[in-house]
């Protein structure tokens, strides 16, 4: 009965909180403006979309028969091109339409800028919340979402707004936080380069690969991708590569176990977003490091071990993206982790990692993991988010934590509705994050930020990244940072103090 009574106040909030009409002084700083919505909402929703004071667009979704409470939606990427509309958040709208046709209303933010930023990213996604409230009031419960690399900025969110959102929903969320989220890719970069010696080539200009890319390179993912097809053959039938290309493609995967399906895009990021994180962000410094691993797998770890590239990081960089991106933990509302478990992008240790990271917060009672048989990164069954947002929902509004049992026990229900199936796998539980990703030395405490650090942190001028529209590059044009090591040849000196590669 008196969950009745709770969702009948819920129906009369939705009621009491209809949408107005219009809006005047749309645009930067305005209000939101009506737009049309995707196709798969328009039947139950209305649209809006607008620009903040800072420059970042947003877009706004109310159904018509609105339940009253909102889902704030954080996105992944990130995209790296500066976005020059709201469609960006459109599209994740149409994405995630599950939302709106479950009676939510539904606010996400495409960022004022690409590139890498957690806290721009939380700064803005806020400022589409607050755009919300300006227009159409308070909702009843707020419930924040992120998919992805929107899943560590959901979770940072809720860190930093720690009294403003009911609970939290993560979906195929990139948990371990930059400075361990991204290891294994620096040791794709590093491995790639020891096998396949053409990024960069011999001829071209030479850079420490913790960049990424050199900052003035003109190279494109479709070159970057002629050169792996060059080294592995990946696009080609195996019978149709070469003996040697098959060797370096079984190496390249067996070592840093990544899938095949998706080693293209993991090199890319490992070469455009490492770039924008070292050169847009940190200033030409280095955050990463590989010094101490031991990579194992190839068909001759000894001299992979004794010719892979080796470097450690800036401490500084290290501490500014630690301080961006890593995770705390101190989350005290009611969070739901939704994880495909054959995630070629974000993989499931993922989840292992912010599970340790909540239990060495102490709040792991108030977090609920749920894997489901699926094997895509960007979107899950509409069935399954139904019944984990609905879990969700209760457990905000009851106090009734849900258990993966019971998550699974109700998708049948949902997709009676969306018939997307349901996938959901009560018994699972993922391995280690360093089953998965090779751990630096000291490298498996969890959280990697304590909140205690983190505020003293918060006093240091300066930190963090680049907040804003692009970071100057260092005046002398040198990639600077810390210094770079080969078992071939001594110490470098911090290239800063040497001329630039170019």
């Amino acid at each position: 009965m008196s969950r009745l009574v709770a969702l009948a106040g819920v129906a009369l909030a939705g009621t009491l909180l209809s949408p107005a009409p219009s809006y005047a002084d749309p645009g930067p700083g305005g209000g939101p403006s009506p737009t049309a919505c995707p196709a798969s909402v328009a039947d139950v929703a209305d649209c809006w979309t607008g620009q903040d004071a800072n420059g970042a667009f947003y877009a706004i979704a109310v159904p018509h028969e609105w339940n009253g409470d909102l889902v704030v939606h954080s996105h992944g990427g990130p995209d790296l091109d500066d976005p020059t509309d709201a469609s960006r958040s459109l599209d994740d709208l149409d994405r995630w339409s599950v939302m709106a046709r479950e009676g939510y209303a539904w606010v996400g933010s495409a960022y004022r800028r690409g590139g890498f930023g957690t806290r721009m990213a939380v700064a803005d996604t806020e400022s589409a919340r607050l755009a919300f409230e300006a227009a159409f009031g308070a909702p009843g419960r707020t419930f924040a979402h992120g998919q992805s690399w929107g899943g560590d900025v959901a979770a940072k969110l809720v860190e930093v707004h720690p009294t403003t959102y009911d609970g939290v929903l993560l979906t195929n969320g990139v948990l371990a936080g930059a400075s361990r989220g991204y290891d294994y890719r620096v040791d794709l970069r590093v491995v790639y380069q020891y096998y396949c010696s053409n990024h960069p080539r011999p001829s071209e200009p030479q850079y420490p690969l913790w960049q990424g890319l050199r900052a003035d390179s003109t190279m494109t993912s479709t070159g970057l991708r002629a050169r792996l097809q060059e080294c592995t053959g990946i696009e080609s039938a195996p019978a149709d590569r070469t003996p040697l290309q098959q060797r370096n493609l079984d190496d390249i995967l067996a070592v840093t176990k990544v899938p095949e399906r998706t080693l293209s895009s993991h090199l890319s990021f490992a070469t455009f977003t490492f770039r924008d994180i070292v050169h847009d962000r940190l200033g030409g410094r280095n955050p990463f490091s590989n010094l101490g691993v031991r990579y194992s797998g190839s068909h001759d770890d000894r001299a992979l071990n004794r010719g892979v590239e080796r470097f450690v990081a800036d401490p500084g960089a290290r501490r500014d993206l630690m301080w961006d991106s890593d995770l705390t933990g101190a989350v005290s509302i009611p969070t739901l982790d939704l994880h495909a478990i054959d995630d070629p992008t974000a993989f499931v240790e993922h989840e292992s990692a912010y599970r340790a990271t909540r239990a060495g917060a102490g709040t792991a009672d108030d977090l609920v993991q749920v894997f489901t048989a699926e094997s895509e990164h960007s979107s899950l069954s509409n069935s399954g988010y139904a019944a984990a947002m609905h879990a969700l929902d209760t457990w905000v509004a009851t106090g009734e934590k849900p258990t993966p049992a019971s998550v699974a026990a109700s998708c049948p229900a949902y997709d009676a509705v969306y018939a997307s199936g349901c996938f959901l796998d009560p018994a699972f539980t993922p391995s280690s994050y360093d089953s998965r990703v090779n751990a630096r030395p000291l490298g498996r405490h969890w959280p990697t930020t304590p909140a205690w650090l983190e505020r003293v942190w918060s006093h240091v001028p300066g930190i963090g990244i680049a907040p804003w529209a692009r970071r100057l590059r260092s005046t002398s044009g040198s990639p600077g940072g810390a210094a770079s090591w080969s078992p071939r040849r001594r110490w470098r000196t911090p290239s800063r103090h040497r001329r630039a590669s170019g």
